[in-house]
């Protein structure tokens, strides 16, 4: 069967033609983070997957599979998240939920594929200890509590070797659903009922996957069969199927399904199966799933489905749009499942039913609220990487997110849980994103590096795309006189009539003919040259600039971090910074190097680095104004690593560059700026680049970091004014 929302068009339509309102009567915003690794510092990998708050909404405790337990969170100061200890279990936990004093632990401890096994684990909150165990007869994912607390339910996916036959069903043993009482916070293992899902769906029918399980208040459960594109209706008390029906399809259009280097947003997928993993019911009689997808589908979005199978709407591609205009939209996974929703909570804040969408690949929460018919567009939330769960406690008018990429192993960031609370005031995220095209399609933008100012109208900004979309390099102009910033065009940087290959740009500066000089960081072991390129408006290339042989004999990767222009005519001089010490520079010393378009003649001064306690130290922006370079330096370090994010100057009359080759005079800089305060602000761990940095035609200095394309990265951009230079 294929289902169609009528709908998702025109509702897309309108939510993707306006920016994001900057003030709203009430908003979430997040105020605190809390590095898991905290409650399990030996650990060598963590994570926060499934997470549950006590009904007093203090205490959190989350799933932690590579860890091998659940942590717990202190949260009565909801600004300053406390670790709260770490239970190891015997085996892989999958989900938690909480009713009254006890947590119920849905853990697999399953030998094989062939020979699944598990148990669901009481553990007494106060104590941290389990208490009781009941076995569930396979391998259990997700679990959920009744709206009373009598009944547990357990989704026992018994999941397939996807690297057998290529990961096709059927692969038995086929899973099930089991039902528990509960009484007194005590669970009966002998009133476990087993629910056989087997012969309902279309797809795999003899082995269905169980994968997400919630109750509404009459004690009726929805069950999602994730591969098998299938919803299934059962009956809490009794363990009858009461009814069920295929998730159906959705025909996807302006949507980017190739993983291509460039973010365009012109294919479409035609019959695309939702295969939806979460589910929650928004009343007894309707529930919304987020379609993953995980075997032959996932079509992006979200979908409103009454219990009797009629489908009341579908999102399409609203999720992947926004996405892509917030800066977060997944490259790398475009073939695939786009922003890959995964996770889902509801919650009644006051008289307002809000629906939270988490969408694991661009890192990213979609609220929206339920109106009884189309849910109605609220706004997009930052979270850490791949959130997985989330619970709402509308008590404290808080929302929490547990996001499960652990990324220390790589000197990047950890798992994290984040909080956020509903408010008056202003939207604190996004600070920059993008318009539409004519076409309706997103301006798509990822890695934003170097920042240069307009000549002459105050606000307007220019800005580059890093490698990340290497074919697609691109000049962006910035309205930053709205709120957000406005990404309000693009232009793609060409060579022959194609966009230019093998280009990082990196720096960018206006050339005082209506174009631009770009720089290009290059990596030789990629055959990406180190190169300056002048391009006119249209962003055509006009002349190709290498680095000469005297600096090219000591190389090395981290090359043109900036560029910026100083005078005009033939007296333009171009000064570019390169990011960190080439073979020839000592230790802590790096080079500003300066070029005269109209001679050819190259020199450097040497430019003296801070010392950091961890990783390297290097310099990642240049800005000539007035009578000084204005210079970004900063570690390559995150979150609570991240020390050194400063802006420094050097007077201008500082700037007189010795020969390549030769003794390199050393400029003397002084702090104007630490970006630390200014990263804080957001409430999440403090991210690694700040790589933009101008001011503008009135005086006022701005700042943007580079999200690294969403690539194990959360996707988040800063974007934020210094004030008056």
């Amino acid at each position: 069967m294929r289902n169609h929302s009528i709908l998702a068009a025109s509702v897309c339509g309108l939510l993707l033609g306006t920016a994001l309102p900057a003030q709203a009567a009430m908003v979430f915003n997040r105020i605190a983070s809390f590095e898991v690794a905290l409650n399990s510092p030996d650990a060598e990998e963590t994570s926060s997957e499934i997470i549950s708050a006590t009904d007093d909404g203090m205490m959190l405790i989350y799933s932690d599979s590579p860890a091998g337990g659940i942590g717990f969170v202190d949260i009565a100061d909801a600004h300053k998240p406390q670790p709260k200890g770490f239970l190891a279990l015997d085996g892989e936990p999958t989900s938690v939920t909480i009713i009254g004093a006890k947590a119920f632990v849905g853990v697999n401890t399953s030998e094989s594929y062939t020979q699944p096994s598990g148990h669901l684990a009481v553990v007494d909150i106060a104590s941290q200890s389990v208490e009781a165990s009941c076995d569930v007869g396979g391998q259990p994912d997700s679990i959920a509590k009744s709206k009373d607390g009598a009944m547990i339910a357990v989704a026992i996916e018994n999941e397939r070797d996807e690297d057998l036959n290529d990961g096709a069903l059927p692969q038995l043993p086929a899973g099930q659903v089991v039902i528990f009482d509960v009484a007194d916070g005590a669970v009966d293992c002998a009133t476990m009922k087993v629910v056989d899902v087997t012969g309902l769906a279309e797809i795999g029918g003899d082995d269905p996957e169980p994968e997400f399980v919630d109750f509404n208040a009459a004690g009726q459960i929805v069950l999602t069969m994730q591969e098998n594109n299938h919803l299934v209706i059962i009956d809490g008390a009794s363990g009858e199927v009461v009814t069920h029906f295929p998730a159906g399809s959705v025909d996807l259009e302006q949507i980017d399904a190739l993983d291509n280097g460039e973010l365009k947003f012109t294919d479409a997928q035609p019959g695309r199966l939702r295969e939806p993993d979460a589910v929650k019911w928004l009343d007894d009689e309707r529930f919304v799933i987020a379609n993953e997808g995980d075997y032959n589908g996932g079509s992006r979005g979200f979908s409103i489905f009454n219990k009797d199978g009629t489908l009341l709407f579908d999102s399409g591609n609203a999720l992947d749009h926004m996405a892509a205009r917030l800066g977060h939209y997944p490259d790398k996974r475009s073939d695939a499942k786009g922003v890959e929703p995964e996770g889902l909570e509801v919650a009644t804040f006051g008289d307002t039913t809000y629906i939270f969408v988490l969408e694991e690949r661009s890192s990213l929460i979609a609220v929206y609220k339920d109106t009884g018919g189309e849910p109605e567009y609220v706004q997009t939330l930052p979270s850490g990487v791949a959130p997985e769960g989330a619970v709402a406690i509308p008590s404290r008018n808080l929302l929490v997110s547990a996001n499960e990429a652990d990324l220390r192993g790589d000197g990047l960031n950890g798992s994290h849980v984040m909080i956020y609370e509903l408010a008056d005031g202003e939207a604190q995220y996004p600070q920059i994103m993008s318009d539409m095209n004519e076409d309706g399609t997103p301006i798509g933008w990822v890695a934003l590096s170097g920042l240069v100012a307009d000549a002459t109208k105050p606000g307007m900004l220019y800005a580059v795309s890093d490698s990340f979309l290497g074919m697609q390099p691109s000049i962006y102009t910035i309205d930053a006189t709205q709120k957000p910033a406005m990404i309000t065009s693009q232009t793609v940087v060409t060579r022959g009539g194609v966009a230019g290959q093998k280009i990082d740009l990196e720096g960018i500066a206006l050339d005082g003919k209506g174009g631009f000089w770009l720089a290009s960081e290059g990596r030789t072991d990629r055959v990406t040259p180190h190169a300056l390129y002048n391009v006119n408006a249209k962003g055509e290339i006009k002349r190709e600039v290498g680095l000469p042989d005297a600096l090219m004999g000591s190389e090395i990767r981290f090359g043109m971090e900036g560029v910026t222009s100083v005078g005009t005519g033939d007296d333009m001089v171009l000064w570019i910074v390169i990011q960190r010490e080439w073979r020839d520079d000592e230790k802590g010393m790096v080079k500003l190097v300066s070029y005269k378009p109209a001679s050819g003649e190259w020199g450097a001064v040497h430019y003296p680095l801070d010392k950091g306690e961890k990783g390297w130290v290097g310099l990642s922006e240049i800005t000539a104004h007035g009578d000084y370079i204005y210079i970004v330096e900063r570690d390559n370090q995150i979150a609570q690593a991240a020390k050194i994010k400063k802006l420094y100057r050097v007077a201008m009359s500082e700037m007189v560059p010795g020969e390549l080759g030769g003794e390199l005079p050393v400029v003397a800089k002084e702090e104007v700026h630490d970006f630390m305060t200014d990263l804080a602000k957001g409430n999440g761990y403090i991210v690694d680049k700040v790589e933009g940095f101008t001011i503008d035609a009135a005086g006022e200095g701005f700042a943007v970091t580079d999200n690294d394309g969403v690539d194990d990265s959360s996707g988040e951009t800063y974007f934020f004014s210094l004030g008056q230079m």
